[in-house]
């Protein structure tokens, strides 16, 4: 019998036969080093579409498409019931692109605040991953991260009963901090920025000999992330001609051109989104590389001319890479769609949250914002067109912020007495909230 998958080598061709092979040699290819792959099932990929159209009972968690994840024994499975998350309709969005700009869109949310695990667009990762290393024996391992893909790995390794040594840079949030510790997981916490993390992070692998993660490219991450697109097809009928998400890493974009690749040929797809991708200003160096090519030209080299920036200051530690190594990986694939790299003012955040929170009652943290704020940005500059069907990744709540939580306040009165206090109609801040949107894109 055919094994389920092997990993195939991106750059020398060379097929993996398994994850034991791929881990003892650190996740490189045994052949030419190189780290990145393709997971390739033997089984028809036309069954993904039998799955997708499957009548029967909605799906519990993303193993739903076992088949076409990299793990053998549905035994080893750990899930929280993530991946099944809903894709919602913000019509009011709709309807301000239509008043303010003559637009006639649709506009999708996908809700990644309700997976169940941590509440993040990184537990379908982490699911993943998790089984992964206990199919294959592994005890230990080793990440850096900026504060999400921690509390997830964190969470469902040790539901696998695996020990994770995270490193995060000096400024990760506290309440991220508390959440690793939680679980029992160590943290260390690296006296710089996140790129700081990762030179410690992988010094502690080589030290030590522990696997550490790979990143926006690594397998395990980016089989559990197209998950996504299958769901979008599930609920949806169809994937959004345009897809917007705040960018860090970028493992959405790079799981999405892989989803399109499992699901070639079978009909259900044409063509991968426009990927609008946003930064925060106050760390957005793919941004700056991405606007530097453009006013050149694209001239040649122009993947690998990006600006690094040391100890970013921002107000979405989340969001903070100042390395962003994986841009020529992710301004290619934004070239290709004809998509943009585009940056949100981090002072408007607040602002976005708030009119969300009030128009939607849900809360959605400053990564989050980002995104959505990217498709307020998106439609002034023009880069959204008539007839798009618009789906906006919200990656996450306010579970771990709440420093943020308290700038959403803005009703509070302070009154000493019952004659100070007058009756109000929710309804008069919705003018409001409105304005100061509107005031920032006039």
């Amino acid at each position: 019998m055919k094994n389920k998958f092997h990993l195939h080598c991106t750059q020398c061709g060379y097929d993996i036969p398994d994850f034991k092979e791929w881990f003892t040699h650190m996740q490189q290819c045994s052949k030419c080093g190189c780290n990145i792959v393709d997971v390739e099932y033997s089984r028809d990929y036309s069954e993904i579409k039998e799955l997708i159209n499957s009548k029967a009972d909605a799906p519990k968690n993303l193993w739903h498409y076992f088949d076409f994840l990299p793990l053998n024994n549905p035994e080893n499975m750990i899930s929280r019931g993530e991946g099944v998350i809903p894709v919602e309709q913000w019509d009011f969005l709709a309807k301000y692109a239509k008043e303010a700009y003559g637009l006639d869109i649709k506009v999708n949310v996908y809700r990644n605040d309700l997976n169940p695990g941590t509440g993040t667009f990184k537990d379908v990762a982490a699911a993943v991953a998790s089984s992964v290393l206990k199919e294959n024996g592994v005890k230990e391992f080793c990440i850096a991260s900026t504060g999400n893909i921690a509390n997830a790995y964190s969470h469902y390794l040790a539901e696998a009963g695996i020990s994770i040594a995270v490193f995060v840079p000096e400024d990760a949030l506290i309440a991220n901090q508390a959440e690793v510790n939680s679980y029992g997981q160590k943290l260390f916490k690296v006296k710089g920025d996140y790129a700081a993390a990762k030179e410690v992070c992988a010094a502690y692998s080589k030290k030590y000999g522990i696997l550490m993660s790979g990143g926006n490219v690594d397998p395990m991450r980016v089989e559990g992330k197209k998950t996504m697109v299958f769901e979008w097809l599930r609920q949806l009928g169809e994937v959004p001609n345009v897809y917007v998400q705040a960018l860090s890493g970028g493992t959405g974009p790079i799981a999405i051109e892989k989803a399109f690749r499992d699901l070639k040929g079978l009909g259900l797809v044409d063509k991968t989104p426009r990927y609008i991708m946003v930064q925060a200003s106050g760390c957005a160096p793919m941004t700056h590389g991405w606007e530097k090519a453009k006013e050149d030209e694209f001239p040649e080299g122009w993947l690998n001319d990006y600006p690094i920036y040391e100890n970013p200051k921002t107000k979405v530690p989340t969001l903070a890479t100042g390395k962003p190594g994986t841009y020529p990986i992710i301004a290619n694939i934004v070239k290709k769609s004809n998509g943009e790299i585009i940056e949100f003012n981090e002072a408007n955040l607040v602002d976005i949250a708030r009119l969300i929170a009030f128009e939607t009652t849900v809360r959605i943290g400053p990564a989050a914002a980002i995104g959505v704020g990217g498709f307020f940005e998106s439609l002034q500059k023009g880069i959204i067109k008539n007839g798009d069907n618009v789906l906006v990744n919200v990656g996450e709540g306010v579970r771990r912020s709440p420093d943020f939580v308290e700038e959403m306040i803005y009703t509070t009165e302070y009154v000493s007495s019952v004659e100070e206090c007058e009756r109000f109609d929710r309804e008069q801040y919705r003018e409001q909230l409105w304005n100061k949107v509107k005031q920032i894109y006039s």
